[in-house]
């Protein structure tokens, strides 16, 4: 899949770029849902706006962005710090170590990665300080990859009972990274299988935690996840354009720094 160049400025013409390929993947989105026999408000786009450049993100807020999702928190921190001044939420999608929870509670709306007790006990005690209540997925590993977080689909029932504890936890559903493939079916499999993880679960789950929503799918297979019943979408390049090259190449106006977690 090809995507296009990834603004890195803020001016009307950046506004106009994000505009419009923000307008093709909801596009994309509401025929992805049609074709599924779904009403196109089920699902929700969150732009991953991660490793693109500060300006780019005021620019999409122009566009009609208020909610970006970020796999690092350090990355995410700075960019809530710079963007203080604009109505938008932070949604944190990658793996969280214990010692950053602090900084999760303080900025984020959002966290899509909870697979640890020990990080909802420390998300937890920290929401509390400040007074806040964070809304959270449940990650799973559903390709089984060694390299992926995410409890083992076999330890999830248990680890939603033990989430009640946490007050300051609102757990909406559950979130997975389907395995890298262009193989359809494997790719499909793995969304499936988030899908009757959550049914087999939703009605055995503890009062107070809800399992309604299903994070699946990104730029490279968000059709499929849609189809395979995802309520949320995940969605980068096909927005923001292509990431900087594996050289640790950065475009104008992000920090460095940033992407080291």
């Amino acid at each position: 899949m090809t995507f296009p160049p990834r603004p890195d400025r803020m001016d009307a013409a950046a506004v106009d770029e994000i505009r419009a390929n923000l307008a093709a993947v909801r596009a994309r989105v509401d025929a992805a849902c049609m074709a599924a026999g779904r009403a196109p408000d089920e699902v929700r786009l969150l732009p991953v706006s991660k490793t693109v450049a500060i300006p780019a993100l005021r620019s999409a807020f122009e566009a009609g962005i208020a909610n970006f999702g970020e796999n690092k928190v350090q990355e995410a921190r700075l960019k809530a710090e710079a963007l203080a001044d604009l109505p938008v939420a932070w949604s944190v999608i990658g793996h969280l170590q214990t010692n950053k929870a602090k900084y999760v509670a303080r900025f984020a709306s959002e966290f899509q990665a909870l697979d640890s007790l020990k990080v909802a006990a420390a998300l937890d005690e920290r929401l509390l300080a400040e007074g806040r209540g964070l809304d959270v997925f449940v990650q799973v590993n559903t390709s089984g990859e060694e390299s992926k977080y995410g409890l083992a689909p076999d330890q999830v029932e248990r680890f939603v009972k033990e989430l009640p504890a946490f007050s300051a936890l609102r757990v909406r559903g559950l979130m997975t990274l389907a395995v890298f493939t262009q193989d359809e079916a494997e790719v499909r499999a793995c969304f499936r299988l988030l899908r009757g993880l959550r049914d087999r679960l939703r009605d055995t789950a503890p009062a107070g935690v809800a399992l309604d929503h299903l994070s699946m799918g990104m730029s490279g297979d968000f059709e499929w996840a849609i189809a395979e019943g995802a309520t949320v979408v995940r969605v980068g390049q096909a927005i923001f354009g292509r990431r900087p090259t594996a050289d640790g190449t950065y475009w104008p106006g992000l920090f460095p720094a940033a992407t080291a977690d």
